[in-house]
């Protein structure tokens, strides 16, 4: 499978686990899996959780599409303001975990622990790959010393 791919399915991933994160504190107004709900700026963090895993899936169609640079800048920029993101409230979770296991997690680890390892590895997986515009200079330069050798070649005959 090519990272492109991973990527775009982790992203999605990641969006379906925070939608349903985030369906289950709109419609009930409690917390899925019966974790605490962290707030930032008066919302669920899980809202915002899901409008990065949106931009993330977003921005991996693209990537798959078009493989520019811009959107794989664009997509580190996301992923790493996730890492930060989901990274400070599993910090604020570790206590828990800590002192009490990974029996007190539904699914043994914090919600937030689970997104910050998604955001991580599409983070990984960006920087490890390629766009078109790099591989495309490559090609272009491997043009151009076949050109030049061909007709080089030719002026000696």
């Amino acid at each position: 499978m090519k990272k492109h791919t991973s990527i775009l399915i982790l992203s999605i991933a990641g969006l379906l686990f925070s939608g349903f994160l985030s369906a289950v504190k709109f419609f009930s107004n409690t917390c899925a899996l019966g974790e605490t709900c962290p707030i930032f700026l008066g919302l669920p963090a899980c809202y915002f959780g899901f409008a990065m895993y949106l931009a993330l899936a977003i921005l991996s169609v693209f990537f798959v599409t078009r493989k520019s640079v811009r959107i794989r800048t664009a997509l580190m920029a996301v992923a790493g303001l996730g890492i930060f993101f989901a990274g400070y409230f599993t910090g604020k979770e570790l206590p828990k975990l800590f002192a009490e296991g990974i029996g007190s997690f539904v699914l043994g680890l914090p919600t937030c622990a689970w997104g910050l390892l998604f955001y991580v590895a599409i983070f990984i997986l960006t920087v490890g790959t390629p766009s078109s515009s790099s591989t495309s200079t490559s090609a272009s330069a491997d043009t151009f010393k076949e050109t030049s050798v061909t007709i080089g070649t030719e002026k000696r005959q």
